[in-house]
């Protein structure tokens, strides 16, 4: 479960652009960025800042998910054939809690996300209290008969900010909601324009370092090569409570005993 830290609307702040569409959000009246030197920060932001602001929009609209989570979220998506940017998307709208908010179930999706943990939502008749839970196409999410009077609940069903979208059948009387489809990003009803061919060519341009990182010195260096005995030894050496002696080590990654 993702613990959000600061004030959800300070990622609007910093975004520049109201993110969920909310008439209480304070970019409404202050379209410039936080701090006491924000409204003079208007630089020309370069490819890779772009490239950043677009991951960190898309990552905060699901309920500012960790790195670790959207990465891994990508992962999926880059290994499916087809469009990597639409998979991602597609992933995203699978989540347990972004179903719970496009059903209008919660005004916001950081509360979606404490409605399922907190147990009030069944998947196909099951609570499943996860959000990250990933529904399948035919899948009915409905609310739990005993949380069905909640005034979170009534209030969201009346919100006119937003609509259920066409991918999701809502039926009103059985507070429940059938994922029809997996959308495409035209599906989706963002409040602002979502660019994740901007993320694609991000994590293109990023991941050799962060694999790099990942590496010992000699490796990286253009020493032995990746899988070598060198690089099997050390990794040896980090795994082992006890670190192998010498002269067993050398006897266990010579030539001879590969």
């Amino acid at each position: 479960m993702t613990k959000r830290t600061s004030a959800k609307y300070k990622i609007d702040r910093r975004m520049g652009e109201n993110i969920w569409g909310r008439p209480k959000s304070p970019v409404n009246k202050r379209e410039y960025g936080p701090g006491q030197h924000g409204q003079r920060r208007k630089n020309k932001l370069s490819d890779f800042g772009t490239q950043l602001r677009a991951k960190q929009k898309l990552k905060g609209y699901y309920g500012d998910l960790t790195e670790k989570q959207f990465r891994k979220i990508y992962t999926e998506a880059e290994r499916v054939r087809g469009d990597t940017g639409e998979m991602l998307v597609g992933l995203l709208e699978r989540r347990l809690d972004a179903v719970v908010y496009r059903a209008k179930f919660v005004p916001t999706i950081f509360a979606a996300r404490q409605f399922v943990n907190h147990g009030h939502v069944t998947v196909n008749g099951q609570r499943v209290n996860i959000a990250s839970y990933r529904v399948k196409e035919g899948d009915v999410v409905a609310v739990r008969e005993k949380s069905r009077q909640l005034a979170v609940v009534i209030e969201a069903l009346d919100l006119a900010e937003r609509d259920v979208p066409d991918y999701i059948d809502f039926d009103r009387n059985k507070m429940a909601a059938t994922f029809v489809r997996t959308p495409s990003l035209a599906d989706v009803p963002y409040p602002v324009q979502m660019e994740p061919n901007l993320i694609v060519e991000y994590y293109a341009k990023n991941s050799h370092g962060a694999i790099n990182a990942s590496l010992p010195p000699l490796a990286v260096q253009g020493g032995p090569p990746f899988g070598g005995p060198f690089f099997f030894k050390e990794r040896s050496r980090r795994c082992l409570k006890n670190p192998i002696s010498k002269a067993n080590s050398n006897a266990a990654f010579s030539p001879a005993a590969g």
